[in-house]
């Protein structure tokens, strides 16, 4: 398998977790977001959608995280990521959808320099915009554990699932933008029980051989 993706891509890092908890060795294939290089040949032909991750396996071309995801679960279902029972896998996917679709879209790389960019926003002006989301929607996220009360160390009990694969990359970048956190204690003692899985710990965007230094 050959993995194109970028350190500090949220989508990427949630791939990232899921093939290490699978055990399943890949190629790293870095794509350098901050100078274009997804907008570029030979990745634009693999991904025209110029967006990371992009997974390939015997030939097949995979796009969208949680696509991609599920692809795994499906074709390596040990240990699972998505549980068995029809009400409990549609939990954790809501959990997964509400970051996957509510909060990193507004927070993504394009969205931020169209900001800046386009509309003219200063640097402080899009720092206070992107907070204003992720604090938000994390907030809504951290209702939305507690009022279902299925909270164990993770998300549904004591087996990590896809939900708590998206939590973690998006507390990644709400620390990165110096958002308020102390209004998500459920949130964060997840976090903080995944990072002490190395799974998640040798997924983290420092690990990555195209991190940035500083």
């Amino acid at each position: 398998m050959r993995l194109h993706s970028a350190a500090r891509s949220s989508a990427s890092f949630r791939v990232r977790i899921a093939l290490n908890l699978k055990g399943l060795p890949y190629e790293y294939v870095p794509v350098d977001l901050v100078h274009g290089g997804q907008f570029r040949d030979p990745f634009r032909g693999l991904n025209p959608a110029e967006l990371v991750p992009v997974l390939e396996r015997e030939g097949a071309v995979l796009t969208q995280s949680l696509a991609i995801i599920e692809y795994l679960d499906e074709t390596y279902p040990q240990p699972p990521l998505l549980p068995h029972d029809p009400l409990e896998r549609a939990y954790v996917r809501a959990i997964a959808l509400a970051i996957a679709c509510e909060i990193h879209p507004l927070n993504n790389l394009r969205v931020l320099r169209y900001l800046t960019r386009t509309l003219g926003l200063g640097e402080g002006a899009k720092d206070a915009w992107y907070r204003h989301w992720v604090e938000q929607g994390l907030a809504q996220v951290e209702g939305q554990l507690t009022a279902a009360g299925r909270c164990g160390r993770f998300v549904l009990g004591e087996a990590v699932t896809v939900a708590d694969i998206l939590i973690v990359p998006q507390i990644f970048n709400a620390r990165r933008f110096d958002c308020r956190l102390d209004h998500l204690p459920t949130v964060m003692r997840i976090f903080d029980a995944c990072m002490q899985l190395p799974a998640f710990i040798d997924a983290q965007p420092s690990r990555q051989p195209d991190m940035p230094p500083g």
